[in-house]
């Protein structure tokens, strides 16, 4: 498991999943036309040219070439990044999503949150030790932190292929929404679709700042998804 110091390095381009954190009132964009394209491992940087200046960005590994306009999705600004494979500090850089006007988010970007399903929801909770609903996550972070858990929920949103993770939301019926209690984020590098009931082991962290606004009560970090 990765430091909850860490957890930053690789989040903060997600405020699209933040459930505990309040979303734009319109979605965010950023059109600016690339100077210079640099690949690494699953994501490209980007020099671009925008209204404001000239910026860095970070995607997803894209095929984008030197003169494309692009278009990136929930921009999330970082300051004084260092990318060790680049080799390379950035002053400031945005990490983001590109899209295509026309066809939706890039192949292997994220896609927008679908709505949760519109019946009511219950998964009967797993067994075992460690087991817990989602209601007793979020309720009982403070003695379940840093602690394994393992939860059986339905996935009611998805964003895949951010910074390496994706980003899911579960819910299992218990809980309430007024308080929260009823819908826990968990990063993994397995998939899940909307609609799948999966079980998922994790670490669960609290109190999780990611900068710009973007707090997090409680997720269950780098979990295994199993259906």
């Amino acid at each position: 498991m990765k430091p909850l110091h860490t957890l930053a390095a690789i989040a903060f381009a997600i405020a699209a999943v933040a459930a505990q954190a309040m979303p734009p009132a319109q979605p965010v964009s950023l059109k600016g036309e690339v100077l210079e394209a640099r690949d690494v491992d699953t994501y490209t940087y980007l020099r671009l040219k925008t209204g404001a200046g000239e910026l860095w960005a970070a995607v997803p590994r894209a095929n984008v070439k030197q003169g494309a306009q692009v278009t990136l999705v929930n921009p999330a600004v970082m300051h004084n990044f260092e990318s060790k494979t680049l080799k390379k500090k950035f002053d400031k850089i945005v990490f983001g999503q590109i899209v295509d006007p026309a066809a939706g988010p890039a192949a292997g970007s994220a896609a927008a949150p679908a709505a949760p399903p519109a019946k009511p929801i219950k998964v009967d909770k797993a067994t075992g030790p460690d087991a817990r609903t989602v209601a007793e996550v979020v309720t009982g972070k403070a003695g379940l932190k840093d602690k394994s858990v393992l939860v059986r929920a339905q996935v009611v949103k998805v964003n895949t292929g951010i910074m390496g993770k994706n980003w899911l939301h579960l819910r299992d019926g218990s809980g309430s929404a007024a308080d929260g209690s009823n819908d826990i984020l968990v990063t993994t590098k397995d998939i899940a679709v909307l609609g799948d009931v999966v079980s998922v082991k994790g670490t669960v962290r609290t109190d999780v700042n990611l900068g710009s606004g973007y707090t997090y009560a409680v997720l269950i970090e780098d979990a295994a998804v199993r259906k």
